[in-house]
């Protein structure tokens, strides 16, 4: 499998690892899991956890977007190493986002969120 692919799979992990976080900020604000009702209990959120939320969120965003990048790019033949690498700081840049969301660091979480969205045009950009 190839680096991009690898990096694929890891962000498609990430939005589950988010949940998790999220689900540690449910038991501690409410002090249980409410399983039957969890979009329910997560709309009631507040400070860390609401972020840990919203950085789940948007990370099932960026996964579309960046999977289709590291597609096109693969199938268009882009160069390999070139892809690597931007897989791989797109990755970078989206732990780094979830972890600046959840801190509250709006500014720094902009920034690597342009990063990761930068990552995911250079693939498209190296498929034509």
């Amino acid at each position: 499998m190839t680096v991009p692919f690898w990096c694929l799979f890891i962000s498609a992990m990430m939005p589950i690892v988010w949940a998790w976080v999220g689900g540690y900020f449910r038991h501690q604000q409410f002090g249980r899991v409410d399983n039957k009702q969890p979009r329910a209990q997560y709309a009631q959120l507040q400070g860390a956890g609401a972020r840990a939320l919203a950085a789940q969120q948007n990370a099932w965003e960026a996964l579309a977007v960046f999977t289709a990048a590291v597609c096109v790019a693969h199938l268009a033949g882009a160069d390999p190493e070139q892809a690597a690498i931007a897989a791989q700081v797109f990755v970078v840049a989206r732990v780094l986002h979830g972890v600046f969301y959840i801190a509250d660091k709006d500014a720094l979480r902009s920034i690597v969120f342009i990063i990761g969205l930068g990552c995911s045009l250079w693939l498209f950009v190296m498929a034509a």
